[in-house]
């Protein structure tokens, strides 16, 4: 992906860029927010009404929002938006919906949208739990998609990954019937924990049989987390699951 950053971007003080975060049991993240540049907050300044959802806590009218009624692809954990960018821009018959809480992932994904004139795609800059518990309706994603989430590769934080049970039984309530769940990784443990906690959650089929994973798809692109993990000479897991 091309940079979508003018040359004048240059770093402005740091400064905290705070989302009320309430009060959870669960929470998809752990807030690391970095610096946040001049080219950032002018995207959240001027393209947010045009991108962005906030946060209602009720049931949200996706139609209303994108003028239509459409098959819809939920990402979670954008980062920088480049996966999202990727499959927005060649997949124009679906809307989609980004969710990141890293405020400068989500002004450069914000930049791109614009650069790339996809205004079927709406993000959030919240947790994930609570817009998936709130704002989204059950059986109405066609698919989710989870790549490289934070494998907290330590074994006394592995209780802080994303993928436990009780968050993907509340993936697979917001699929469609067939819909699709594809996540990626480049942790061989993390992976195994995928599988552990997938392969146990009824309704969920691996389309590639128990354990199973996938080649790379055409829809993901190969992200810079992926390129770094292969350099260091990880392999990479995607797997794909379809409610049944």
């Amino acid at each position: 992906m091309t940079n979508p950053f003018s040359s004048d971007g240059a770093k402005a003080p740091a400064k905290p860029f705070t989302i009320e975060e309430g009060h959870r049991k669960v929470r998809s993240f752990v807030l690391r927010q970095g610096r946040f540049t001049l080219a950032q907050q002018r995207a959240f300044d001027a393209l947010w009404p045009r991108f962005g959802l906030d946060y209602t806590g009720a049931l949200r009218d996706f139609d209303a929002v994108f003028g239509r009624h459409a098959r819809r692809v939920l990402e979670i954990g954008t980062g920088n938006g480049e996966a999202l960018r990727f499959a927005a821009a060649n997949d124009r018959q679906r809307d989609y919906i980004g969710i990141e809480v890293h405020a400068p992932g989500v002004g450069r994904l914000l930049n791109g949208l614009a650069e790339d004139g996809s205004d079927h795609v709406r993000v959030y800059h919240h947790d994930a739990v609570e817009v998936l518990t709130n704002d989204i309706a059950d059986t109405s994603l066609d698919e989710v998609r989870i790549y490289f989430p934070d494998p907290w590769h330590k074994k006394r934080h592995n209780k802080r990954r994303l993928i436990q049970p009780d968050f993907a039984a509340l993936l697979v309530r917001k699929l469609s019937h067939d819909g699709r769940l594809h996540l990626a990784t480049d942790w061989r443990d993390y992976a195994e924990q995928m599988w552990d906690v997938l392969d146990a959650i009824p309704g969920l089929r691996n389309a590639a049989g128990a354990r199973g994973h996938v080649a790379r798809p055409p829809w993901r692109p190969q992200t810079h987390f992926e390129s770094r993990g292969q350099q260091l000479g990880h392999d990479v897991f995607d797997l794909l699951y379809h409610r049944t």
